[in-house]
């Protein structure tokens, strides 16, 4: 695992799958998604490594409820000081009392699917209680108000969560932002509310995006994610 800071508050946890990001308050830090399963170990030492303690971790946010978002949240939460958030319509697959749904590629392109068979297999998410169901426009206590940003497409309950008083926004797998191209990102449930949520999330002001899927962009991020989101394949 590589760790990046890319703001004083801010370090994105890079694993060999998907990323997570760590969020310090004066009052304990925030972990937003989780890594995949067993992803729990290398959490702490990052933790350890920006000069706090495991039990300095107030909540984990999870954005989604795919195995590389969620997949370390049980693990973590048994550490005993952490409160769990998640959207209200991913929270049942979260606690393993609802099956995922599959993502659909209907009106996907080609190479996406092709992207899909050809993907590593993760290890299965163990289930995770979900202590706060949130919805649109809740606000989160941290980074100085953090707002609920619903964003279905990926999954039904697909959430980002922005921090206007910082200027960050963390996008989850509703965007993606691989070998220097920003776009909606792939394997949805359903790409037309994902493509219409990415839109959406491109006209909030952001100076960072932090994305699941490739590198952040730190400074100007609403102008690139406007820019993707103005191509009808958004992309």
């Amino acid at each position: 695992m590589e760790i990046v800071e890319l703001l004083p508050e801010l370090h994105m946890l890079r694993f060999e799958v998907g990323q997570a990001y760590l969020w310090r308050d004066a009052d304990g830090l925030t972990l937003i998604d989780s890594g995949v399963a067993g992803a729990g170990p290398a959490v702490a030492d990052a933790i350890l490594s920006i000069g706090s303690k495991p039990g300095d971790l107030r909540r984990v946010v999870l954005t989604h409820f795919h195995e590389d978002h969620a997949g370390g949240a049980a693990e973590i939460a048994a550490w005993g000081g952490a409160e769990v958030f998640a959207h209200r319509l991913d929270a049942g697959v979260i606690r393993g009392e609802s099956p995922a749904p599959p993502p659909v590629f209907t009106d996907a392109p080609d190479w996406e699917r092709a992207l899909f068979e050809s993907k590593p297999k993760l290890p299965p998410a163990a289930p995770v209680r979900v202590d706060h169901e949130v919805g649109d426009q809740d606000v989160l206590p941290f980074g100085g108000g953090a707002r609920v940003v619903a964003a279905p497409g990926h999954t039904p309950g697909s959430t980002a969560f922005h921090l206007p008083a910082f200027g960050v926004l963390f996008l989850g797998d509703a965007a993606a932002n691989v070998g220097g191209k920003t776009m909606v990102g792939v394997f949805n449930t359903d790409r037309s509310r994902a493509l219409e949520s990415f839109r959406a999330l491109s006209r909030l002001d952001a100076e960072v995006a932090c994305f699941g899927h490739g590198e952040a962009i730190v400074g100007s991020a609403s102008a690139a994610l406007r820019a993707a989101a103005a191509s009808p394949s958004g992309s």
